[in-house]
């Protein structure tokens, strides 16, 4: 067996040890519920040996949709009480207990790899959920949209929870008394990998608010304190769109409202470029302030399905001195901090991302940032992030998106997108 072929089945064996049943958790102990965005990769990750039970994965994170069409970003199946905040403080209010806010809506694409894998299965697999992911689609279209552009109401919502394109907004803030609380996060990890207390208090209130208002989208639009439209968001869910009207025209499906949100999503994207920093970037929707943050999330712009030459050129720039691929905070940037939580480190998920969208333009860098993430994974282990400099791990190990990102493209048994 060759040293690929035993990474391949440590990774499969990793996907294996988080199922719970039709759901995988991300790792171990740290997250011991269904995320959104970890599960949408996880069923990439199981299309590798098990076609349906990557559709399990996409079907039971669907069945967490509320009324309203929104996908939460957890799924608490089963409660943990050591997790905090857990179901009592979010106050969900759709069919089974869970958060209030989405998160990155990558499932369409990953869909689309799963029905790759096997068409015929993919066609009885995927026709139920249709209607389901048009509508989580439409509810960014009619809740989270500014001037185009998607937006976010809690840090975590962008699953980069505590990136520095958020710092402006959450100073703005003025949390009231949160009361006391133990981070889960903070025992399984080094604290100085995590966010700081600072920027939990103020996540917490913002969960408060939202239950407090029940998740009324229109309510929580009144005054709203926290509102950025984010390259993360806005991209995902563009390429996420291209993805779905794909698989809607091979069903037989009606795609045309897809196709308007398409044109909308394109314009909005442009309104994220900030021509003074020459880059994609976060803009605060209520103050009208640029984050003047590159990150990782600024170079999904061609998995968006958009080029532009200034990113190509800031590329080599943001990725000098970087062994193991793009850092999700600039290292040029005094606030980068290549340990600490969405503040430098580099992510399996998002090298991946930004890969497909390279090599969709036939960008040499593509083939490159794949080899570099396999070398990280090889070297280093299926850690939830790591160190760009070194590949020093950090986070949960044993993480279920990092082992899927293997199996589903950096791998050099798998093809290439």
């Amino acid at each position: 067996m060759t040293r690929t072929d035993e990474l391949d089945a440590a990774a499969r064996a990793i996907l294996r040890m988080n199922d719970r049943g039709g759901y995988t958790v991300p790792t171990d102990g740290l997250y011991p519920y269904q995320w959104n965005w970890d599960s949408a990769f996880a069923a990439m990750g199981f299309a590798d040996f098990d076609v349906s039970r990557g559709w399990d994965e996409l079907d039971t994170l669907l069945s967490g949709q509320w009324d309203n069409g929104m996908v939460p970003h957890i799924l608490f199946h089963k409660v943990d009480p050591g997790y905090f905040p857990g179901p009592d403080v979010w106050g969900g209010v759709g069919p089974l207990p869970s958060s209030g806010i989405s998160q990155p809506p990558i499932a369409a694409t990953m869909a689309r790899m799963v029905y790759d894998k096997n068409p015929v299965i993919g066609a009885q697999r995927f026709a139920p959920m249709f209607d389901r992911m048009l509508a989580w689609h439409g509810w960014f279209m009619d809740w989270r949209l500014d001037r185009g552009a998607v937006c976010i109401t809690h840090p975590w919502e962008a699953g980069r929870d505590n990136a520095p394109d958020w710092d402006g907004a959450m100073a703005a803030l003025t949390p009231g008394e949160v009361g006391e609380y133990h981070r889960r996060d903070t025992s399984h990890v080094d604290s100085a990998m995590r966010p700081t207390k600072a920027d939990y208090d103020r996540y917490i209130w913002l969960v408060q608010r939202g239950h407090r208002l029940k998740w009324d989208d229109a309510a929580l639009l009144v005054d709203t304190p926290f509102r950025v439209a984010d390259p993360t968001m806005t991209f995902t869910l563009l390429r996420a769109q291209r993805d779905l009207a794909a698989l809607g025209q091979a069903l037989g499906r009606d795609t045309d409202a897809i196709d308007t949100w398409i044109a909308t999503l394109e314009e909005g994207a442009e309104t994220l470029w900030n021509a003074e920093l020459g880059s994609y970037d976060a803009r605060d929707a209520v103050s009208g302030e640029w984050a003047n943050s590159i990150s990782n999330a600024s170079f999904l712009c061609w998995y968006a399905g958009l080029d532009h030459p200034e990113m190509r050129a800031l590329l080599p720039k943001v990725m000098q001195g970087m062994r193991y691929g793009i850092p999700s905070c600039d290292p040029r940037s005094p606030k980068f901090d290549g340990m600490r939580y969405w503040r430098g480190p580099v992510w399996g998920i998002m090298n991946m991302l930004a890969g497909m969208g390279m090599a969709d333009f036939a960008m040499p860098e593509a083939e490159a940032l794949r080899r570099n993430t396999a070398d990280l994974i090889a070297d280093h282990g299926f850690s939830e992030y790591f160190d760009p400099r070194d590949g020093s791990p950090a986070g949960g190990q044993s993480f279920t998106w990092t082992a899927a990102v293997w199996l589903g493209w950096a791998s050099p048994n798998t093809k290439p997108f």
